[in-house]
């Protein structure tokens, strides 16, 4: 059972993985859940438009794409990430690029726990879980 980081196509841009793998291992434990493996892909923009036409069947730029494998009270499964995307984002508002990075990140897990964000209402619950979850980041 392992948290992983991994890069395609763009740099490392993840420093203290170590506080932020026991962050996410937090936010799952908090949940009743446990750590299986979940694995971040990092990559550019047309890397995740691909998987997005390929696997999903939309044809839009995302900034996060999360495959669930999760099975009982095992949490696991890979996120792809698009570092572009989070930069853009980040610009757009006003945030910090490594603020908004952490929120992607735990928003993957979020998925992986059973949350959603297609209507309104669950997009509401989604952000104020994100906020929850960025509070007890201790970087």
């Amino acid at each position: 059972m392992a948290i992983s980081f991994n890069f395609v196509e763009t740099k490392d841009i993840l420093s203290k993985k170590n506080k932020i793998k026991a962050w996410i291992k937090s936010v799952v434990e908090k949940k009743g859940m446990k750590v299986g493996d979940i694995s971040y892909i990092f990559c550019k923009d047309e890397y995740l438009l691909d998987i997005n036409q390929n696997y999903l069947n939309h044809d839009d730029f995302t900034d996060i794409i999360s495959f669930d494998y999760s099975d009982k009270d095992k949490v696991a499964g890979d996120l792809f990430i698009s570092v572009e995307r989070v930069m853009e984002n980040s610009q757009n508002l006003n945030q910090e690029f490594e603020q908004e990075l952490y929120r992607v990140i735990i928003h993957g897990v979020l998925h992986l726990l059973g949350l959603k964000d297609k209507t309104k209402a669950q997009e509401k619950e989604m952000r104020k879980a994100e906020e929850e979850c960025l509070k007890s980041l201790m970087l």
